[in-house]
């Protein structure tokens, strides 16, 4: 009874936002679906795409920061382009959740038919072909193996898999880890990355001073990185010491 109230209530708000001045501004990319212009945090309606720190398996059934490429190419995509966001409602952490245009292009129809984010179909149907044309291509996450951003947040060893290929025996153990975890998602990925009191990602090889100090927790903000080039391009500078 409480949900059909809050659900009619945030129903009630949708005029009011759809009659507000549409967001413009280039934008800050801060996940696979979630963006800042100016002061205005807004989360791209209709789609989810991978966190951050979600792993994935690509066409090598080889671990990958999935999450990381979805925004990186987002990023990449949008550099220096206008866009255009019309509000539709707020969400529970106080973002507006948004259709945007960049370009004069429907950035979620572009995010899911490049397999960086998927259809929500719990919200809306608008993205189901573009997600049935990446899925056939085996662009982005289709690639290899992965795991619904939604699932992942909520993950246990019956999640489902998705994906192009048949995954590999041993896939939970490595779809279920974080790239924030306690342990490094693979031999290959040892670079720390944490936060420090100056709200600075700082990075750390194996051979940093403080390496073995860094605990790895993902309410710390912490997560593990596969190369320098990977934690600068997330916007880190390695430790001074």
């Amino acid at each position: 009874m409480l949900r059909k109230f809050l659900i009619a209530l945030s129903l009630l708000s949708l005029p009011s936002l759809a009659q507000a001045a549409d967001i413009t501004g280039t934008a800050k990319v801060r996940d696979g679906d979630s963006v800042l212009i100016g002061n205005t945090r807004i989360r791209l309606g209709g789609i989810d795409a991978p966190s951050a720190d979600q792993l994935c398996l690509n066409n090598k059934s080889e671990r990958w920061t999935c999450g990381v490429a979805a925004r990186d190419e987002l990023a990449k995509y949008t550099e220096g382009k206008n866009w255009v966001c019309h509000a539709r409602s707020i969400d529970r952490r106080g973002r507006t959740v948004a259709r945007c245009e960049v370009g004069g292009e429907d950035i979620q129809k572009w995010l899911v038919r490049s397999g960086w984010a998927l259809a929500y179909v719990r919200i809306s149907k608008d993205y189901e072909a573009d997600e049935a044309a990446a899925r056939e291509a085996k662009a982005g996450m289709w690639q290899g193996a992965f795991i619904a951003p939604w699932d992942w947040r909520v993950r246990n060893k019956k999640t489902t898999i998705l994906g192009a290929t048949k995954p590999p025996e041993g896939a939970h153990s490595v779809l279920l880890a974080s790239a924030s975890g306690p342990v490094a998602p693979s031999p290959d990925c040892t670079i720390k990355g944490n936060v420090n009191t100056a709200g600075e990602c700082i990075y750390h090889t194996p051979t940093s001073r403080w390496y073995t100090q860094i605990k790895m927790k993902i309410s710390k903000g912490t997560r593990w990185f596969c190369s320098v080039e990977e934690a600068e391009a997330a916007g880190c500078r390695e430790t001074k010491r």
